[in-house]
């Protein structure tokens, strides 16, 4: 009789704590998107900033002579393809398939390095024809915003890599599979942002 009674206690509390875990793992998301309206935040600050300075040439080059979109346009095919990809490996981590999800997070990493590529050598092409962030306003605004997104890009393909090393070694556990819950919102809310710096920076900025 005894045993049985310690047997279910033992049984209740495993149990319990099992419900505890996820709780936590829930509660780790529902923080994480707070951060993210937070970014938000942050972005609109700077897209209005965008907007005030956009006209504010300083007799430099506008928007229409320096953009390039079917540079861009590749540029956001990669990172709108990557979002595509961190889907596949979301569905293969809820498949319980390790090497699915490592497979496809690897893709969505090159993916991103690519973009990441891109955007350093569209930068790296004004700065070398003098039409860096000190020409004048609109550039300021512009190298702030784009190169904002492209850190939080760098940030996530940092987590990315150190996630792919932490489910290599350890598996898809409860807390990797938060870890890629929170890592696919902040990817998405990336390529969300993207394309509002598409829209209003490069094809306004073309027209």
């Amino acid at each position: 009789m005894s045993n049985a009674i310690l047997n279910g206690e033992v049984a209740h509390a495993h149990e319990h704590g099992h419900d505890d875990h996820h709780d936590a793992g829930a509660m780790t998301v529902f923080g994480f998107w707070i951060y993210l309206m937070t970014d938000c935040i942050l972005f609109a600050s700077i897209f209005a900033a965008y907007a005030v300075l956009v006209n504010n040439v300083a007799g430099g080059p506008s928007g229409h002579e320096i953009f390039e979109l079917g540079y861009v346009a590749v540029e956001t095919g990669l990172l709108l393809l990557s979002s595509i990809t961190f889907g596949f490996a979301m569905l293969a981590m809820h498949a319980h398939n390790k090497k699915g999800v490592l497979t496809w997070l690897a893709v969505t990493f090159l993916l991103g390095l690519g973009f990441i590529g891109m955007e350093i050598n569209e930068f790296h092409l004004l700065i070398s024809e003098g039409f860096g962030p000190q020409r004048s306003g609109f550039l300021s605004a512009f190298f702030t915003l784009v190169g904002t997104h492209g850190l939080h890009v760098t940030s996530g393909l940092l987590w990315m890599a150190v996630l792919m090393l932490q489910i290599r070694k350890k598996g898809l556990t409860e807390t990797n599979n938060t870890r890629m819950s929170c890592l696919s919102l902040f990817w998405h809310f990336l390529d969300v942002v993207w394309i509002c710096v598409f829209t209003v920076v490069y094809l306004m900025g073309a027209l």
